[in-house]
């Protein structure tokens, strides 16, 4: 959630910078439930102070043996007033609190102007864009042709947007999350953590999905008021909700392996075949909890550590910047990573890495105590996919493709598949 206060600092210019994602926002109406705020909480304020100092007047003449039932009437009535008051500044609070939940974080002076992804820039590159001497098939047609593949049987048992993977392909799915944990784990530092698959509408308002994004959620029936969560991101920030943080345990870094689940709203039409866009899918997630000050280096180190993955597995990828009006919700900043698909013959997403200065951690109340200054101060979080488990197999199925239809084991997945050479 933004900072209130930079409106109230300075309207103009937190204007113009929700105007860099195509808000306009309605600075008229915000200074005048302001002017509200101020006029109600002075008169909340006074009614306190008069209250406190008749209490104190009855216990005075209580004591002197005096009669305090005026007194008690007059103090009665105060209170009275005082409720009101305090309900009404209560109701222009709450209004301003919905507003603000509603709007994204302030984009990062880096990210560049733009309206969608057509506007995104490159920064860079790894790898050449894998070439055959025959027409690559895509990973539906591999895995149809290699039985191991089977969206109609999933269709039977759920519905469209699921997949159903066995034998060696299914193991591979499997490998390749294995692989992510012991990098990420062992070689990158950070914190494997498991995390439950379901959480309640407070961890979502904390990341952002919640209010604005329900429509892509899934939620559970009955009274638990649980939803399946839309990736890792919600359960593993959620760790450090209403927290102060000793600022020697910072950077936190931790990884998580979880399905998600999505209900894809608004996306019909957009990859209905494979596995590119489904309800249920897996990601090995990163997110790390920091100082302010260690925010920006956290970012592109993040970034860095998700790309590692591609490149020991030698998946050709670019990296790119996200423009304004492509940046997600609750990101200052994005970098998205997109592997090379053969079978598509385009770049594909397969990890997104945002930085989130205090907007996240200012909804969670997620906070380190600054040890120059004693005090808690909002930390900054960053966090993104290291990677997206089935969007890597369908990469890995495709560019390592042979002419027969099979698919060669990059060799740091070997171990994990039994030393197996191909499927």
């Amino acid at each position: 959630m933004l900072d209130i206060n930079l409106f109230r600092a300075d309207l103009d210019a937190a204007t113009e910078q929700l105007k860099r994602r195509g808000i306009n926002f309605d600075g008229e109406h915000f200074s005048e439930l302001e002017s509200q705020r101020k006029t109600i909480q002075v008169r909340t304020q006074a009614l306190q102070a008069e209250r406190n100092s008749r209490s104190k007047g009855i216990g005075q003449a209580k004591a002197k043996g005096e009669d305090i039932a005026p007194l008690l009437a007059e103090v009665g009535n105060l209170g009275e007033q005082l409720k009101a008051a305090e309900e009404e500044l209560q109701g222009v609070q709450a209004e301003l609190s919905a507003i603000f939940m509603e709007l994204p974080n302030f984009l990062h002076e880096a990210v560049p102007e733009g309206k969608s992804e057509d506007d995104n820039v490159e920064i860079r590159s790894w790898g050449k864009p894998t070439t055959f001497d025959f027409d690559p098939r895509d990973h539906i047609e591999l895995g149809a042709q290699l039985e191991q593949m089977d969206f109609d049987i999933a269709s039977k048992i759920t519905g469209s947007r699921f997949v159903t993977l066995s034998g060696p392909l299914a193991r591979l799915q499997r490998a390749l999350t294995q692989f992510m944990l012991d990098l990420h784990s062992e070689e990158h530092g950070y914190r494997e953590t498991y995390v439950p698959f379901m959480v309640n509408s407070e961890s979502l308002k904390g990341t952002g999905q919640l209010p604005k994004f329900e429509d892509d959620l899934f939620k559970l029936s009955g009274d638990s008021g649980y939803y399946l969560i839309p990736t890792a991101e919600v359960p593993v920030t959620n760790i450090v909700r209403d927290t102060i943080i000793d600022a020697n345990k910072l950077p936190l870094k931790f990884v998580a392996h979880t399905p998600c689940f999505r209900s894809e709203a608004g996306s019909y039409g957009k990859d209905v075949r494979g596995m590119v866009r489904q309800h249920q899918f897996e990601k090995v997630e990163l997110v790390q909890i920091v100082r302010p000050d260690e925010a920006e280096e956290a970012h592109e180190s993040l970034t860095n550590n998700a790309e590692m993955v591609l490149q020991k597995l030698g998946l050709p990828y670019r990296a790119v910047v996200l423009c304004a009006g492509d940046t997600g919700f609750s990101a200052t900043k994005t970098y998205d990573i997109e592997v090379w698909l053969p079978g598509q013959q385009k770049f594909r997403e397969i990890s997104s890495c945002s930085h989130f200065g205090n907007f996240q951690a200012r909804r969670l109340k997620a906070r380190w105590r600054n040890p120059e200054t004693g005090k808690p101060e909002l930390v900054h979080t960053v966090n993104g996919s290291g990677l997206a488990v089935g969007r890597t197999l369908i990469a890995v199925m495709e560019n390592y493709q042979t002419e027969e239809g099979r698919i060669r084991i990059p060799d740091v997945l070997k171990p994990y598949m039994g030393n197996r050479e191909i499927i």
